[in-house]
């Protein structure tokens, strides 16, 4: 009895000693579906009326409108609306007495601009009232490509109402707004050219101001007075030339005077990429878009190639 007792108790010790040392389980991979759940508040991209696949983000409903091209939610989000430029609300051509900078929508009493008589409303403040009028009583649906990164930390989206109406284009359409010299989704580009593009020959909006309309590039003293400011130049190229690590896309044999384009060589391959080869634009009829700069003659820094279109193309 004392040896069987003996053996018990050492049988025991060993079984201990054995799960002790064994091996932990591995733990159980990752099903599929886990790894291809898209993170929260986003969804898989799809086909939107710009043309473009987008996803979709969470929505809203607006409380203020402070310009042409932003949204402040009931959330508490600030929303800059992609791929276009508005004129300030605060700058006008014309000056009109009595104005107020802030537009009636949901959630927010303060009455509309209003004008002296015969006087014209500032294109910034028509820009802000149409967009007021189109979030009016709407939940706004948001979307978005490739995210974007913005200073002031407000979510750069695009916008819709009434399902799959793009507020961008609305705009544009209506030459309240400008495509802009940035656009990350560049699928949506050519939706957002064509409502620009409909606009200006209707001459309508900001582009029969002569403030915001776009210029001749044979016209360096009326580029230079946009200086700091965005602009849409049109002309036909003289000359190409390369100096140091910038190409020039020279629009006037005085090159100290005349307007160019300046291309930082490093940008001449993403050119190419998208079909637009620097050293192919000598008299060629090319717009160009961008911050007025003064060096010597009036300049524009090519960085993207949204800013830079060929005629026909």
């Amino acid at each position: 009895m004392r040896l069987a007792g003996r053996m018990g108790v050492l049988m025991t010790a060993v079984l201990a000693l054995a799960v002790a040392g064994a091996a932990p389980a591995p733990a159980q991979a990752p099903t599929h579906s886990a790894l291809a759940a898209p993170p929260s508040g986003s969804a898989a991209p799809r086909l939107t009326a710009l043309g473009c696949a987008l996803s979709d983000l969470p929505g809203g409903t607006v409380t203020a409108v402070p310009d042409g091209r932003s949204l402040k939610l009931a959330d508490g989000r600030e929303v800059l609306l992609a791929g276009i430029e508005v004129a300030p609300v605060e700058f006008s051509s014309e000056p009109a007495a009595g104005s107020t900078a802030a537009v009636a929508t949901p959630g927010n009493t303060t009455p509309p601009p209003t004008t002296a008589a015969g006087a014209q409303p500032s294109p910034g403040a028509e820009a802000r009232e149409k967009l007021a009028a189109l979030v009016r009583d709407r939940e706004v649906v948001l979307r978005q490509g490739a995210p974007q990164p913005d200073r002031w930390n407000r979510l750069v989206a695009w916008g819709f109402v009434d399902g799959d109406r793009p507020l961008q284009r609305e705009l544009l359409a209506q030459g309240l707004a400008r495509v802009a010299a940035r656009v990350d989704d560049t699928p949506c580009m050519p939706a957002l050219r064509t409502a620009e593009r409909e606009a200006r020959k209707a001459n309508l909006g900001l582009w029969s101001d002569p403030v915001y309309a776009a210029l001749s590039a044979e016209q360096p003293a009326e580029i230079l007075k946009r200086r700091g400011r965005f602009a849409v130049i049109v002309g036909r190229v003289d000359s190409v030339r390369e100096s140091g690590g910038t190409i020039y896309v020279n629009f006037g044999r005085r090159w100290s005077e005349a307007f160019a384009g300046t291309i930082p060589k490093r940008i001449e391959r993403t050119l190419q990429a998208a079909g637009l080869d620097p050293r192919r634009l000598a008299g060629r009829r090319v717009e160009l878009r961008g911050i007025v700069e003064q060096r010597g003659g009036p300049r524009i820094e090519i960085l993207r190639a949204e800013q830079l279109a060929i005629e026909g193309h």
